[in-house]
């Protein structure tokens, strides 16, 4: 796999794969962090029915705060790349600055936010007086590390769009195989039952973050991180903000349909139901995850050479990804609707949340 994708010359057939593939196992990786803390979860004894639930309804909040990311990484990324596709260096550095500006600034207002308000958001949100405990438990210490997890998934953007995608990958890459060895040590070993889990994840996506840290402010990077003369440009901020608030839309709207879900699963079906959202959304965000990275990869081919006026291959990135995708969401509709159980047993083998979920 190259190190360096050439957006402006490489053939759009294998480069827009080049792209699309290591961020796909990014993304992958990244659900990784949530759906690893579910799968071990589900099996602590006794009490895994209940703390799968508990972590359900904290999942809705924790895409919301996710979104913020998207808002900044992928409003501010296609904005880079058009301006590394116009040779505008100076444009793209102020880019990338104002965009680190706000990823730090909106995980210190979330954080506060969101402990502030803590209970009335998780008993609003479908929690019960039974699964309150292990949603607090888990939301707390998962909460307190917002700025690695708005870090991490926000500049990976900005390293996936200058064409070092199989460098996205490692950042989460990381992370995640740290979440996945930490995550039986914290929960069984330890004991600390889903706050280990939320201590596993924060330690693993503050590794993804200080790697992509790493990236940007070395040698390798084709733009870094700089300060040098900085001051927040507010004209760049809302040219930002304004790209990217259709992706931030679509996952804020996304998590007030799995609120809506939970709240009324908790008065007509009880603790088992929402269990059985949250594993139906887990098997879902998996699902979804390669059209995201089809899109990505499109996504920093398109912004580059439309800066750099070639709008031929502007187009040609647009079938492909459209081609590509299209045939990927068949085939996973296909996959889920003949096999259902397959995907639910990933998670849970209780025989009543089985019944329950197909």
């Amino acid at each position: 796999m190259k190190t360096v994708n050439h957006l402006g010359t490489d053939p759009i057939g294998k480069l827009v794969p080049r792209i699309a593939f290591p961020s796909m196992l990014a993304q992958f990786v990244s659900v990784l962090y949530s759906i690893v803390d579910r799968m071990y979860i589900g099996h602590i004894a006794s009490v895994g029915d209940l703390a799968l639930a508990g972590v359900g309804v904290c999942g809705p909040i924790l895409t919301m705060i996710g979104a913020f990311s998207s808002l900044i990484g992928v409003g501010g990324a296609p904005l880079l790349g058009i301006r590394l596709g116009e040779k505008n260096e100076k444009e793209a550095s102020r880019i990338l600055a104002n965009a680190f500006l706000m990823l730090v600034s909106l995980s210190l207002v979330l954080t506060a936010a969101a402990l502030f308000l803590t209970r009335p958001m998780l008993m609003a949100f479908g929690a019960s007086t039974v699964t309150y405990p292990y949603a607090r438990a888990y939301f707390m210490i998962y909460v307190s590390g917002s700025v690695f997890a708005l870090l991490s998934t926000g500049l990976n953007q900005f390293v996936i769009c200058q064409g070092f995608a199989s460098e996205g990958m490692k950042s989460v890459l990381l992370g995640a195989v740290l979440n996945l060895l930490l995550d039986p040590v914290f929960i069984f070993v330890l004991h600390l039952g889903v706050r280990g889990a939320a201590i596993a994840t924060v330690i693993s996506q503050a590794l993804s973050a200080l790697w992509v840290l790493r990236f940007l402010t070395g040698r390798q990077a084709e733009l870094k991180i700089g300060f040098r003369g900085f001051r927040p440009d507010f004209a760049c901020i809302r040219r930002i903000a304004a790209l990217g608030v259709s992706s931030f839309v679509m996952s804020f709207t996304d998590s007030l349909v799995q609120v809506a879900c939970n709240a009324t699963l908790r008065t007509f079906g009880g603790d088992i139901y929402i269990s059985v959202m949250t594993v139906l959304n887990s098997v879902r965000q998996i699902a979804q995850t390669p059209v995201m990275a089809i899109a990505d990869g499109a996504t920093a081919v398109i912004s580059f050479n439309y800066g750099a006026k070639a709008y031929e291959r502007v187009r040609g990135a647009i079938r492909f990804m459209t081609q590509l995708a299209f045939g990927y969401t068949a085939l996973s509709w296909l996959l889920i609707s003949l096999f259902p159980s397959a995907f639910i047993r990933i998670f849970n083998q209780d025989a009543v949340l089985l019944r329950a979920a197909v």
